[in-house]
């Protein structure tokens, strides 16, 4: 597939010095502090499970993981609907929780749920906090009102140490415009690539869109980068996009072996500055 898309958005100016995916950067108003780079655990997941928990298994998984901590990343990407919070509580037998910045995601229908699943993560994970959560899969355009028993809770949460930033993965541009307005939302995680594969929106749209919530003070991640994995064959042109643009802060791939993580890995610094 050629990347003809990639054109269409020329960068400005190279970045000053080379990026790497252990770079750590602080995200959000919470300055919470993340690798450019997470490796995922659901590029295709819903009930409690994904094509990486399938593959691998818990303890593949927090393998990966590991492996990716031994290289200097620190953020960890997971969600409750892809089943592998398990995968945490084994990682965390070799890495100190507090050098982690672990982020899961909630589809919690109300308070209550939200309240009791909350407990439940941090039980499954073997953790006091978690670091981030996300409103998983938000698409409706009124998203602050209808989810607000849920948010509520995240942010008595918050208060209490119990987690430290929260905000939503973001599924429709309506969405991503009331997130930019939203004092409760800290971040944002929107579907961004090149090509327009598997987004909101088409690239010319998103980008500025993305721009005011980094304007209004959000912290960004990206998310499909590799269009869900579409991008494979256009690998350089993707990871310099993803990596390059200064309104994503850091990213989430979906890796599902060692082998993956470290293509990618050592890709990143090499497409970061001119060839």
């Amino acid at each position: 597939m050629a990347l003809g898309a990639a054109t269409a958005f020329p960068m400005t100016a190279w970045p000053a010095e080379v990026r790497r995916a252990s770079d750590v950067i602080e995200l959000g108003p919470q300055k919470v502090k993340v690798s450019r780079m997470a490796i995922g655990s659901g590029t295709t997941g819903g009930g409690r499970s994904s094509n990486q928990f399938r593959k691998l298994g818990a303890q593949g998984v927090a393998d990966l993981w590991w492996d990716g901590y031994d290289h200097g990343l620190i953020f960890v990407d997971t969600a409750d609907t892809y089943g592998t919070h398990d995968a945490i509580k084994l990682l965390l037998k070799k890495v100190p929780r507090e050098k982690l910045t672990i982020m899961t995601k909630t589809e919690a229908r109300s308070g209550p749920e939200m309240k009791t699943d909350l407990d439940r993560y941090r039980q499954e994970m073997g953790v006091d906090y978690i670091d981030i959560v996300l409103l998983h899969c938000v698409f409706v355009p009124q998203w602050d009102q209808y989810n607000k028993p849920q948010m509520d809770v995240l942010a008595e949460a918050k208060d209490k140490k119990l987690i430290r930033s929260l905000g939503i993965s973001c599924h429709s541009i309506d969405t991503m415009k009331i997130a930019a307005k939203s004092p409760w939302l800290d971040i944002c995680m929107a579907r961004i690539n090149p090509a327009s594969i598997r987004m909101d929106g088409d690239t010319a749209t998103m980008l500025p869109l993305l721009a005011d919530l980094k304007a209004k003070g959000k912290g960004i991640i990206g998310m499909k980068v590799l269009g869900e994995g579409q991008l494979v064959e256009n690998l350089d042109d993707a990871l310099r996009f993803a990596v390059t643009k200064n309104i994503v802060d850091c990213f989430s791939i979906g890796c599902e072996s060692r082998a993956e993580f470290l293509d990618n890995f050592n890709r990143i610094p090499k497409v970061s500055q001119p060839s």
